[in-house]
């Protein structure tokens, strides 16, 4: 059976906008906190920074976009009205005052516009507010070690556990914080650079030995959030993953009573757990 071209036409149509339709919901639908197949936007929001993030991400987006249909309008306007048949006697104008002053100060405006609300978000990320909680974030190769100086100074290994999902993000002990709270997250190398990054709280911070870098964030939605090391680190970067365990404070009291006794100075533990690294 034979289409016609309109026909075929519409069919095409229907199929762009089944596709286009169904990446949309599978990334408007996805997970939160992790990602998502054919995910062409930012991660989920789920701190105040991560909301500014992608406002400002947004904000670019049309920006962009709208000195690009500009400029894509002026070159079909040159191409249409300047050419060679349209005027076989070529200009010969040499300046124009007005388009050289409009040239030179509608780009600084732009640039403007976009630092200020730039250099605001800046500012939001480096200025840390007074903590509720600290978390200290060790990198080591390949996996990260997270310390409670303010909950019973317990630390614990966080090592990829390959029978969890999602596949490379689960862990076998995520760091767990309260709903709503301020969180330091202190970072530090313990032998080379590693970088601590969670995509759905906005924060990424380099992990460098002999150094304390920090961050911090508020999570605002219960539920379980993923990153990982964004800093090539060697052989099983990319078998580093970070996993955050957002609670209610009653669940987070419980869980630390719960880790004095797991996690207890224990030099064993350590090893036991480096042991697992290496393999």
């Amino acid at each position: 059976m034979k289409m016609s071209m309109g026909q075929m036409g519409q069919r095409l149509l229907a199929l762009a906008v089944a596709g286009v339709a169904s990446v949309t919901c599978g990334s408007a639908f996805a997970e939160l906190g992790q990602p998502a197949p054919w995910e062409f936007r930012l991660q989920g929001s789920a701190s105040p920074v991560m909301d500014n993030i992608t406002w400002f991400h947004n904000f670019l987006f049309v920006v962009i976009t709208l000195i690009t249909l500009f400029v894509l309008a002026l070159l079909a306007i040159v191409v249409v009205r300047f050419n060679a048949r349209a005027n076989p006697v070529p200009s010969r104008t040499t300046h124009n005052t007005l388009i050289e002053v409009a040239w030179t100060l509608i780009p600084v405006l732009i640039l403007v516009g976009i630092a200020v609300p730039s250099f605001r978000l800046l500012f939001e990320q480096l200025d840390l507010p007074k903590a509720d909680l600290t978390v200290k974030a060790t990198g080591k190769q390949w996996y990260w070690s997270y310390a409670y100086p303010d909950n019973g100074k317990f630390e614990f290994d966080s090592l990829l556990a390959q029978d969890k999902q999602p596949r490379l993000l689960g862990v076998d002990n995520e760091m767990v914080v309260p709903v709503n709270k301020v969180v330091r997250v202190q970072t530090t190398g313990a032998d080379v650079i590693h970088s601590f990054a969670v995509p759905a709280f906005g924060i990424k911070i380099d992990a460098i030995p002999g150094r304390l870098n920090e961050t911090w964030f508020k999570a605002t939605k219960t539920g379980m959030f993923y990153g990982q090391c964004s800093e090539l680190c060697g052989k099983d970067h990319s078998f580093m993953p970070i996993a955050v365990k957002v609670v209610s404070d009653q669940e987070f009291a419980a869980w630390v009573e719960t880790a004095k006794k797991k996690f207890a100075a224990n030099p064993a533990n350590a090893l036991a757990s480096a042991g697992a690294a290496a393999q």
